[in-house]
């Protein structure tokens, strides 16, 4: 009679062990699940940023961008065609 008290008072608690356990487990999961939610969002929010970011980059190095950047910024002009100079590479007749 002694024995099955201590095996029921030991399979109570071992019952009760595993649904402690189960209710763990349960908690953790949400709780990763509730975190991996909120990092696919930043993700997603991060891809949009990408995508702006990449357009803004495009258009900034259009040639027209960069010559209107070119006269504001630093003054700088085309020059007439007489004013440019051709340097053309010279070879050297010493050997």
């Amino acid at each position: 009679m002694k024995n099955q008290v201590l095996l029921v008072a030991l399979l109570t608690v071992t019952v009760l062990g595993s649904g402690v356990g189960v209710v763990y487990t349960q908690h953790a999961n949400r709780q990763l699940f509730i975190e991996l939610q909120k990092l696919q969002a930043k993700r997603d929010d991060l891809e949009v940023e990408w995508e702006l970011l990449q357009l803004e980059q495009s258009t900034l190095v259009t040639d027209a961008v960069i010559e209107q950047t070119a006269r504001l910024r630093l003054n700088m002009l085309i020059p007439d065609p007489g004013e440019v100079l051709y340097v053309t590479p010279h070879e050297s007749n010493a050997r």
